[in-house]
């Protein structure tokens, strides 16, 4: 059923991330249409959130576009593209066809998406993709994240010009790590291969950033509520950068 309430469409809702996105979009008294693959994951964020409109699709697949143009309510004030990929070990050992999924879930996903919701953006419509630092400070265990995020950069800043002329803006949102089920797994991995603790793994990730922190969900959904604001729209195609001081590099 259509309604002239503007909503959010959130691309991997039920993730670590996408679950505190969607709580603090709510509060701001807009709808949102919840993307993901889990129909198990949706029905119970549906369940915690009787206001919330599931959408099954798998944003890897072209098939996604129709399924989430179908679901949404009314006009789209943010489109937010946060799907999560696998880290998939350094350069030397990746497997080809790890690369190859990650740059088509991030840039193919990010791509549907937007085609999607093309006809429902409006004036001060804001495009967001959550990117990840591995885009700007390339790791020797992060090969495919890295790639596949770097990618985004340019294809939010063509967004950017793409869209400017209808008032719509792009941005890039790169969080450090943070600490979650998927980060812990990743951690344990890497502590057989070195003969350690998970947690002196974790202690190691954490001294890699300037504070000496992870990222915390709850900041990147502060950082779409601020995209939120009509100021915000002098920063298309720039990149938000939470990770808590990861990157090393001058622009």
């Amino acid at each position: 059923m259509s309604s002239n309430k503007e909503c959010v469409v959130i691309v991997g809702a039920t993730g670590a991330f996408g679950k505190v996105m969607v709580e603090r979009l709510l509060g701001k008294r807009l709808g949102v249409v919840a993307v993901a693959r889990s129909a198990a994951g949706l029905a119970d964020l549906a369940a915690n959130h009787p206001g919330l409109v599931p959408c099954i699709a798998d944003i890897s697949d072209d098939a996604s576009i129709e399924i989430i143009r179908a679901a949404l309510p009314g006009p789209v004030r943010m489109a937010v593209h946060g799907p999560g990929v696998s880290v998939a070990g350094g350069v030397l050992a990746v497997d080809t066809r790890s690369m190859v999924e990650a740059v088509n879930i991030k840039v193919g996903g990010l791509l549907r998406l937007v085609r999607a919701v093309d006809a429902h953006l409006v004036f001060n419509s804001r495009l967001v993709a959550i990117g990840g630092h591995y885009g700007f400070e390339p790791t020797a265990y992060a090969a495919a994240a890295g790639v596949a995020n770097a990618a985004l950069v340019n294809v939010v800043r063509q967004l950017s010009l793409a869209y400017g002329e209808r008032g719509i803006t792009a941005h890039l949102v790169a969080p450090g790590p943070a600490d979650t089920e998927r980060l812990r797994r990743v951690a344990a991995d890497r502590a057989r291969l070195q003969g350690t603790s998970v947690e002196a793994v974790l202690d190691a990730m954490k001294a890699e950033s300037s504070l000496c922190v992870f990222t915390e969900p709850g900041q990147v959904a502060w950082a779409l509520e601020i995209l939120l604001a009509p100021e915000a729209s002098a920063m298309t195609g720039s990149s938000l950068m939470l990770d808590a001081g990861r990157r090393r590099g001058l622009p």
